[in-house]
């Protein structure tokens, strides 16, 4: 098994929104999306080179914010204690290939959030990226095939505020077949997506599967 990859968990489609589909490393997990998820709040722009900043705009002015306008708070920390999980949060944003960020192989026991996705709380899909193992062993997500619907995450931002959010389901999906629009696409309220590796090996040792958590806002 190699002991350094490049992990691809996300891609974007040239000339189109962003195709994406997760994952995140048992060392070299990736994952590919041909879908194109539709426009949403909080997703990542095909018209700029990165994502935006949460709950900012881009209007091509120089016209000062509105009035009364403020911006959402990243989050800080995440914890699930149905499945011992209580970590720092991590930003992530776009290499410059266009694939999207996951925490260093080092930091396996930090999740990350993707900033390309809503801000936790806020309306639209957050996302949050866990790798299950790394080279260095068992990570923040090892546990996450144990969690169950009615489960609690809550996720605290760097202002102090504790948003609660209830898991709604799970699903284990082929990467090959990563279901990008109902991950990333539009949502009637704000949600919350887990992400991480899981199921059989194939040939060079990496995980086949993804594990995506569904939970809602409470």
């Amino acid at each position: 098994m190699p002991v350094s990859r490049t992990y691809h968990p996300f891609r974007r489609a040239a000339a189109l929104l962003p195709a994406i589909a997760a994952c995140v490393a048992l060392a070299g997990c990736s994952s590919t999306a041909s879908d194109t998820p539709p426009s949403a709040a909080g997703s990542a722009s095909a018209t700029h080179s990165g994502p935006e900043s949460p709950g900012t705009e881009s209007t091509g002015s120089t016209a000062p914010p509105r009035a009364g306008k403020t911006e959402p708070v990243s989050p800080a920390s995440v914890s699930i204690p149905s499945v011992g999980v209580d970590s720092t949060v991590m930003r992530l944003g776009l290499n410059a290939d266009g694939t999207v960020e996951v925490p260093p192989a080092e930091q396996g026991m930090t999740v990350g959030w993707y900033t390309g996705g809503a801000v936790p709380g806020q309306p639209g899909a957050a996302v949050l990226i866990g790798h299950n193992d790394t080279r260095f062993g068992r990570a923040v997500f090892h546990d996450l095939k144990k969690i169950r619907e009615g489960a609690d995450i809550s996720v605290r931002d760097k202002a102090g505020k504790t948003v609660h959010f209830t898991v709604t389901g799970t699903e284990t999906v082929d990467k090959k077949a990563f279901p990008t629009d109902k991950v990333y696409g539009s949502t009637d309220g704000s949600t919350l997506r887990l992400i991480t590796c899981d199921g059989a090996f194939d040939a060079d040792g990496h995980p086949v599967d993804n594990l995506i958590v569904y939970a809602a806002l409470r």
